[in-house]
């Protein structure tokens, strides 16, 4: 079997790097990733504002209707190990006027593919119409889902979510 891509005339190939410039292309590399990835974990969460702001049929997620002030959806599956974590977070920043609803979709594919769930855990942050406003993906910490929450209540009026402190 031959090869069809041939190179160049005197283009220089791998066989023909030296083994210092192969050593520090492949450090520039290791560098690049490991800047990479620590850039990536200092992003402590991935909140983003949703932009397709149309109602979601709740009772599709097994709730009459929107909370006063907001409703927190989280889904999980069986499997997902920061889900439980998530769920006490959350827990803790109920106050009268929001509502939560836990969604396990291990065994409802139609409302991962609904909600284009890509990992678990994934929370949306529903504003008093019933409207997806905040999405929240993977690790979730306290403040960050507060300070979502706290954003969307304010716009609806009333008390803020539950204290930071504990």
């Amino acid at each position: 079997m031959t090869n069809s891509y041939a190179d160049p005339p005197g283009a220089p190939t791998l066989k023909d790097m030296e083994p210092t410039t192969a050593a520090l292309a492949l450090g520039a590399l290791a560098a690049l990733t490991a800047v990479a990835a620590l850039v990536l974990k200092r992003t402590p969460e991935r909140a983003r504002r949703v932009r397709d702001a149309r109602p979601i049929d709740l009772s599709s997620l097994g709730i009459e209707g929107p909370g006063e002030r907001a409703t927190i959806v989280q889904f999980s599956t069986e499997m997902c190990a920061r889900c439980p974590g998530v769920r006490r977070v959350i827990s803790g920043l109920i106050t009268p006027g929001v509502e939560f609803v836990h969604v396990d979709v291990t065994h409802r594919p139609e409302i991962a593919s609904q909600f284009n769930l890509l990992q678990t855990p994934t929370v949306l942050l529903l504003d008093p119409a019933g409207r997806a406003r905040t999405r929240l993906s993977g690790a979730i910490s306290r403040e960050a889902l507060a300070r979502e929450l706290t954003e969307l209540t304010s716009l609806a009026g009333g008390p803020h979510v539950a204290s930071l402190a504990r």
